[in-house]
């Protein structure tokens, strides 16, 4: 195999450790248990919020659907539930006949709906989708209008809902996945289920250390914390709020320590389609920090705190006054910029007094219900604009409520009441609806958009993102100089275009990305010189490029148990001319996730070639079975059998 096969085909499967770099030992965790003595009024807080009932064992107390012989019936699925000797259970009975009894392990969330964790196989949870609707009082079916059979990826017992996997580091505290590759299962960790203190706070045992008077080590705050609460590092609160609260592929496995770096730790999503509408509205189930990332709010030093007691995970005030805190003719002298007037009246939302239309969110926070019936807020904080709905696609405030009415009615009201609004000129959201299908016809404005500095960083971020198609020596050259921009979703995504770039420009180029603070950079760099031949390249930047591929390995190492992975091991397998492990990697996706499509027709041809016509007809019959409508599926059938 060429040399360039050195930085880093050959996956190490061995766990590596994440998060802050420790120059001696980081502190230990001590459990939630002991900090209620001395922070009493904290405590009373988290005590029963929807962070301390993240996951919880199922009891009396916290288990609060009906046990007592209730069913439930959905095409051809049926559950009995019951509960035994204090033990709950729901016997399932899929649609092709087999029935089993589960016990529930675990109970995840309180409110408006609770979800309950089933144990396949030793250490494996899954998230049962029949859930039960705490505002109604039944039991609903979290995707009824989705024919999900026991085979389908997207069954309760697939990949894309286990818990250990996909949804337990956001609602555990000093959680590791631990997942084992060779025996495909999970030893997972953690010190304890629900976000506890040190979920936020960091390992506890320092801070106790302090109370008695212990010398601290100088890689702590002054109270022996990783992570430091009101001590005006507005952006470091967010971002350790946004670990959970934001639709990200993790680097590591489990929780990183609190106080660690988002972007060392995380790859937020960016505004792409399916997850956001070309405007940055949230569309998919998005979890706040991307939209928030928007938001002028955040532009001018506004933090979760600021409207969120991270204690009891409510709001500091009531409705409007939420809101008014700030905006209103007194202003709030921690954000001198904003204009003190008036909002909270008819002058300004055109309303009537105390109705909902009047509620500063229902214009300024679309909600969106995800779950079947959890509704959740748009945090970009954005002005309406109905006006852009016919070129974009993105609906608005106003139809949201007023669905009887068009946008254009909705953008005439708007116009009427506020005449000379600045807030009617040219959006991003025009170019970025176009180069969704074609980006080719606005590419200047996407470059334009990406060096404005004035747009938010996940808005230049995007455009970068919608230019990788794109990709030319040209493209490469304009963006170079965001490869050292202060954000590093911007410096991200100028390394990926530099992709177009000849081998020598390119490694020179992304020498710094390679040798980033944040890793996320790092492996977004090492990703553009996977074709690098080695001997291109000076020593030094071959040192770098190591170190780089080896962080995207490990990363990689860490997530061997989403199918997603596997197609990232087959690109990376085909890159070296490699069919063998190629066909091993989309096996494996379609072992998974039989519905995986795109890996289908990979896998036939690779087989084609490692094993001959017939294996391939074999493998093509197994993928029209679980795709049969695939139009390449199709292709490829009529083409093996002339």
């Amino acid at each position: 195999m060429p040399d360039r096969v050195r930085f880093g085909f050959v996956l190490c499967l061995a766990i590596w450790p994440f998060g802050a770099a420790w120059a001696q030992e980081p502190p230990e965790y001590v459990g939630s248990e002991a900090c209620v003595g001395c922070h009493e009024e904290a405590a009373q807080a988290w005590t029963g919020s929807h962070h301390d009932l993240a996951w919880t064992e199922p009891g009396p107390d916290t288990v609060v659907a009906d046990f007592d012989g209730t069913q439930f019936a959905l095409d051809g699925m049926d559950v009995a539930f019951r509960q035994e000797d204090g033990d709950y259970f729901a016997k399932v009975t899929e649609q092709d006949g087999v029935t089993t009894d589960y016990k529930v392990h675990s109970v995840a969330g309180i409110e408006p709906l609770q979800q309950y964790l089933l144990e396949t196989e030793p250490g494996r949870l899954q998230s049962f989708d029949v859930v039960w609707d705490t505002e109604k009082g039944e039991w609903f079916h979290l995707y009824p209008d989705q024919d999900l059979p026991p085979q389908d990826g997207l069954h309760w017992t697939g990949p894309y809902k286990t818990w250990n996997a996909r949804c337990a580091e956001c609602h555990a505290t000093g959680y590791k996945r631990n997942f084992g590759p060779r025996t495909q299962s999970y030893a997972s960790t953690q010190v304890e289920i629900g976000v506890g203190c040190e979920a936020c706070h960091g390992p506890g045992s320092s801070h106790l250390d302090w109370t008695v008077g212990k010398e601290l080590s100088e890689e702590l705050d002054a109270f022996g914390f990783t992570m430091s609460f009101g001590q005006g590092d507005t952006e470091a609160e967010i971002q350790q709020c946004a670990g959970c609260h934001s639709r990200r592929e993790s680097l590591g496995d489990g929780n990183p320590v609190p106080g660690s770096p988002y972007h060392d730790d995380f790859t937020l999503a960016l505004l792409r389609p399916g997850l956001y509408h070309a405007d940055g509205q949230i569309q998919d189930e998005v979890y706040v920090y991307g939209s928030f990332l928007q938001s002028k709010m955040y532009a001018r030093g506004v933090g979760c705190m600021n409207c969120h007691d991270a204690h009891g995970a409510t709001l500091k005030a009531e409705g409007n006054a939420v809101c008014t805190q700030c905006h209103s003719a007194a202003g709030n002298p921690d954000f001198p910029t904003l204009r003190q007037a008036e909002y909270d009246t008819p002058a300004h939302h055109n309303h009537t007094e105390g109705s909902e239309g009047a509620q500063c969110k229902s214009c300024h926070m679309i909600e969106r219900v995800y779950m079947g019936n959890d509704g959740r807020r748009d945090h970009s904080f954005r002005v309406p604009r109905p006006d852009l709905g016919a070129e974009t696609g993105a609906p608005d405030a106003c139809t949201d409520c007023h669905d009887d009415q068009t946008q254009a009615w909705a953008a005439d009201q708007i116009a009427t009441w506020f005449p000379d609004s600045q807030h009617r000129g040219p959006h991003y959201s025009e170019p970025f609806a176009v180069a969704r299908d074609n980006p080719q016809a606005v590419s200047g404005s996407l470059i334009d958009i990406a060096m404005d500095e004035g747009q938010p960083d996940i808005v230049r971020a995007t455009a970068l993102y919608l230019l990788q198609p794109l990709s030319s020596p040209e493209l490469a050259d304009n963006v170079a100089p965001l490869l050292s921009n202060p954000d590093p979703l911007v410096r991200g995504g100028a390394a990926v275009l530099q992709r177009g770039a000849p081998i020598t420009e390119r490694a020179d180029r992304l020498r710094g990305a390679l040798s980033d603070p944040m890793r996320s950079v790092r492996i977004a760099a090492a990703k553009q010189m996977l074709d690098a031949p080695a001997e291109q390249l000076q020593p030094s930047q071959r040192a770098l490029l190591q170190e780089a591929m080896n962080d995207w390995q490990r990363s990689l190492a860490l997530r061997l148990d989403f199918p997603e992975t596997h197609l990232v091991l087959g690109g990376m397998a085909l890159t070296f001319r490699n069919a063998e492990a190629a066909e091993r990697a989309f096996g494996e996706v379609v072992r998974m996730d039989p519905q995986r499509a795109e890996a289908w027709p990979m896998l036939v041809r690779l087989t084609q070639i490692t094993r001959g016509p017939d294996a391939a007809r074999a493998v093509l019959r197994d993928g029209m079975k679980a795709v049969p409508d695939n139009p390449e599926l199709l292709r490829l059938w009529e083409e093996l059998n002339r």
